[in-house]
């Protein structure tokens, strides 16, 4: 009974300009799309106009990324209570290109991910194994790994505002994607390894799916049931393959009931903020 969630994370693309113009095209096609959870995550630079758009919508916005501490001398960064006083309903945190770029590792995702449990933002958790990894028969155990090492202590009744995405590195911004069976199977391993860490909980925690996913391949993948959603990378950047991606969703929305998550708790919120 998991409502399927659609985000877009247009990575360093989209000027001020150039995001509002995009909601104005995407918001009549979202306001057709019943029992799917979509969000936008824009540039830091874009949130705060986009958000104003955005408001009173079916579409919530997101942020790609956060730093773990609350306030200090980090030139550059932004911090949750920042992030939290936009309204944003998610944070991307442990990206791929996050870890491999920036040098994150997995001990400073967790920092991050408990930082936005505490300013009441849904974390988006990305895991995921790198080409040579898998062709070394070693994807569930970098997982499963990853997951472990990521996750923070959260407080009791707080997991259900966890949301994960399984980014087969290989597959992101390559055109290549996981068939939908290898996707299902990688899905099940961290369904399996929450449940060992949850219990029952995890059977309410998303699973997105991350890796080159299109208009083309969507319906196939979000047809699977352990894939609660896709976090959408180059395709999000047009609204209308973004808006067929989300389409691709309802099928799987009408058979989960439509089911919503609690918010994660801690922020009000604004608009239709916690999907």
């Amino acid at each position: 009974m998991r409502r399927p969630l659609v985000v877009a994370n247009w990575k360093m693309h989209k000027t001020v300009r150039e995001a509002l113009t995009y909601a104005e095209a995407f918001l009549p096609r979202a306001r057709e799309i019943e029992g799917v959870d979509l969000a936008l995550a824009p540039p830091f630079t874009a949130l705060e106009p986009l958000s104003r758009a955005l408001l009173g919508s079916p579409v919530a916005w997101a942020a790609q990324n956060v730093h773990a501490e609350p306030a200090g001398a980090f030139t550059g960064e932004v911090s949750a209570p920042m992030l939290a006083e936009l309204g944003c309903a998610f944070a991307i945190v442990g990206h791929s290109e996050r870890r491999r770029l920036f040098g994150e590792s997995s001990g400073f995702v967790a920092r991050k991910v408990a930082a936005l449990v505490a300013a009441g933002i849904r974390p988006i958790l990305c895991v995921g194994e790198q080409l040579e990894e898998r062709e070394a028969g070693r994807a569930r155990e970098v997982v499963e790994r990853q997951l472990e090492e990521s996750l923070p202590e959260l407080p009791s009744g707080r997991e259900d505002g966890l949301v994960v995405a399984y980014e087969p590195v290989w597959a992101i911004g390559t055109g290549r994607t996981a068939t939908p069976a290898l996707a299902a199977e990688a899905h099940g391993w961290v369904r399996a390894a929450l449940r060992s860490r949850y219990g029952g909980a995890a059977d309410r925690i998303r699973i997105q799916y991350g890796g080159s996913v299109k208009p083309e391949n969507a319906s196939a993948l979000l047809a699977e049931p352990e894939i609660d959603g896709a976090l959408v990378g180059g395709a999000s950047l047009d609204p209308e393959s973004f808006a067929a991606i989300a389409a691709a969703a309802v099928p799987q929305a009408a058979s989960a009931g439509g089911r919503r998550p609690p918010p994660a708790g801690g922020a009000s919120g604004q608009g239709r903020n916690q999907p």
